[in-house]
This record gives structure tokens, sequence and C-alpha cells, in this order.
């Protein structure tokens, strides 16, 4: 992978990653345009890293974010303890016990753990072969872009962020699952299930975004450590370049993103991800494109 690959693919994951049309897609088709000479466990482990950048981007937009999140998490639950009060875990005075931002820390951690699960029984398949297939890619861009357009439709789009409980955290994190599936997308699966519980379109991606912070952060780590020993000689510093570019355009696209969806519907988005998965199925079909 030459640097000007790694810058490459740097800006598309910055790009694709927080907006819902699928970072995976768009690597994976980038790679094969560039003839990159990777396995799938190569690929695999280059798109993971290539993540970290991104994952930067969210701890850095939501900074702020995360430091109440976590001090109140400690301090909220000390007080408990110090108290010893055992039922703060009680749904009906939760806001009682714990505040706005520790119970936000209850809700990451809630929705962060089907994809953990998930995750680690499917690790083969996920770095296999099969979530590098643009039959099941194309596929799904479709797939999520109408369940995306009957979430815009039916969605309440009433609750904000103090009003998320666990019915969202989970509902939010089973949906991260689905981001498993290559071109489904991470933001597009979680913003489409926010969308399905009510939330509204700036909330489902504000947690949307907080709650890929530990599967990102999880999943990119583990991949660097194995990319050291997967990746051509050499290729990880222009690797580490490709992951800075990334975190500055992701900044970028988050920022963004939130803006967009504070007036405007995912709509072009949707028509986006049918452009391009019908696209890919027609060239597939007419012998263009090879399914692995």
């Amino acid at each position: 992978m030459s640097l000007l690959q790694a810058i490459l693919l740097g800006i598309i994951q910055g790009l694709t990653e927080f907006i819902p049309i699928s970072s995976t897609a768009h690597l994976v088709l980038a790679m094969r345009a560039m003839h990159l000479p990777l396995s799938a466990e190569q690929t695999t482990a280059s798109i993971a890293v290539i993540q970290l950048g991104t994952l930067l981007a969210v701890l850095i937009y939501f900074a702020r974010d995360i430091w109440n999140i976590t001090r109140a998490f400690i301090h909220d639950h000390l007080v408990i303890l110090k108290d010893g009060r055992h039922d703060q875990f009680n749904r009906e005075n939760e806001h009682a016990r714990l505040s706005h931002e520790a119970w936000l820390g209850w809700l990451i951690i809630i929705g962060t753990v089907p994809v953990v699960i998930i995750g680690l029984l499917f690790k083969k398949q996920i770095e296999g072969t099969f979530t590098k297939n643009l039959w099941v890619i194309a596929t799904m861009m479709i797939v999520v872009a109408l369940l995306l357009t009957i979430a815009e439709v039916v969605s309440k789009k009433r609750k904000r962020m103090q009003d998320l409980g666990v019915g969202d955290a989970l509902s939010v994190g089973f949906a991260q699952c689905l981001a498993l599936i290559p071109g489904s997308s991470r933001s597009g699966s979680t913003i489409m299930a926010g969308l399905f519980s009510g939330q509204t379109r700036e909330t489902a991606a504000r947690f949307s975004f907080l709650l890929s912070i530990p599967a990102v952060a999880a999943s990119g780590l583990l991949e660097l450590v194995e990319a050291i020993h997967k990746l051509p000689h050499g290729s990880l510093t222009n690797l580490a370049v490709g992951t800075v570019v990334s975190g500055i355009i992701g900044y970028i696209s988050i920022w963004f993103l939130l803006r967009y969806l504070r007036t405007h519907s995912t709509g072009i988005f949707i028509g986006y991800r049918i452009i391009v998965g019908a696209a890919i199925l027609l060239m597939l079909f007419m012998g263009r494109l090879s399914g692995l």
C-alpha cells in the first residue's frame, strides 16, 4: 500500500464512517479499484486500523460529553455506595439517584454488550471473505436504505438525549450488530434503530456516535495488534498516515451530519445507498465485478 493509496483510503473512511452510507462498502470497492494485493484478513485489519482515526475524531468532538459522562458515572456511584443504596438500577427512580450523564454511561455500556458478544462469536466470519463479498455489500446497502426509509416515515422523532432508556440502548445496540454485515453501515443501522424507537434525528446520530466508541476502540486496537503481523512489511507507516487523515475528515463529517440532521431527513443518503447498491448488483450480474 503506497502513501497515496493510504491517504485516499483515509479520506474515504473519514467521509463515510459517520454518514450512513457504509464505510466498509466504499473501502472494499476502493481497495478493489486500487488492486491492493491484500487477503481478506489483511483487508479487515487495514479497515479496522484506519477506523481508529475516526474513533479519535469522535473522542475529540465529544470530549466534553465523554468527560462529563465519566465524571458523573464515577461520582454518582461512589455517592450511592457511600449512602448504602443498593437499588440504584430501579428504573422508576434512577434519575433521583443517577444524573443524566451517569445514566447515559449505563446506556452506552448496555448498548455495547450485544455487539461485543456477537463480534466475538463470529470473529472468524467477520475477518473472512463473507464480509468482503460484494453481493452481500450491495444487498445490505439497499436493505438498510429501505429500513431507514420506513423508520423515517413511522418515527415520532420526539425523544432527546435526556429521554433515552434501556429499551433505546438495547434497540440501538442490537442494530449495531447489524453493522457487522458489510454494507449495512454502523451509523446507518444505529440511526435507523434510533428513529424506530422515536428519537429525533440528531439524538439518534449523537447516541450512535457515542455508542460507537467502545466497539470501534476494541475492534481497532485488537486488529492493530494483529495487523503488525498480518500486513506487508512497511505498510503500517503509510496506514498510520491514512489513519490520521481519516480522523481529520471524520471530525468534519461529524460536524456536518449533526448540523444537517437538525433540519433535514436522511433521504439523500437513502437515495445514494439505493443507487450505489443497485449499480454494484448490476455490474455483478453483468460480470463487470467479481463478488469476491
